[in-house]
């Protein structure tokens, strides 16, 4: 029967420099990435092991993390793009967008485009979010308690969405086809 190491025993692991570069190697291979989720991936290998080169272990991580960029493994502004298309794709608004990238590490330059694409798409994003959530026209019926009327708008904020568009949707009733074609209309959908 073969033995089974603890848990602790696996986190002290010895690693260098060339083991660190098959784990990023690895890794972007696996994900689409920016440089910062990168270099925090590789820290936290580091943390998690014993460092037994000679290099300075967060040296090693920032000159992988050059190393990928010029072999153009990363990029962080198409991975701003990428990202931000796909959050609007699922109905959240620019302010998520925002956050998400920030948290991602992509800096205002690299970011900058992407959340201009996701503010021209705002009004079409927020209405897919209705689509998905049933919320207004998207309603099997009409909502008449206040609380869930300002539940839905606060679930509109969370997305990300401002409460303008947010209130505009919301008062479309269901059922009501004109009015959601003009709001279609006004998001330049079809």
């Amino acid at each position: 029967m073969p033995k089974h190491r603890a848990p602790s025993d696996r986190s002290r692991r010895p690693l260098g420099a060339a083991k660190l570069d098959e784990l990023a190697l690895a890794y972007v291979a696996r994900f689409a990435t920016s440089r910062a989720k990168l270099t925090r991936y590789l820290s936290r290998k580091v943390r998690e092991s014993e460092w037994i080169d000679d290099v300075d272990a967060m040296t090693a991580c920032e000159a992988i993390a050059d190393r990928m960029e010029r072999l153009r493994y990363l990029d962080d502004r198409q991975y701003a793009t990428m990202r931000a298309g796909a959050m609007t794709r699922r109905g959240l608004g620019v302010r998520r967008v925002k956050a998400q990238l920030y948290a991602d590490g992509i800096a205002e330059q690299d970011s900058s485009e992407a959340i201009e694409a996701a503010a021209g798409v705002a009004a079409s994003a927020a209405i897919d979010f209705a689509r998905r959530r049933r919320f207004g026209p998207f309603a099997a019926r009409a909502i008449d308690d206040p609380r869930l009327r300002e539940r839905q708008i606060a679930a509109f904020l969370r997305a990300g969405h401002g409460i303008t568009i947010a209130r505009r949707i919301l008062a479309v009733p269901p059922g009501d086809d004109a009015a959601l074609a003009a709001l279609d209309d006004a998001a330049g959908l079809d």
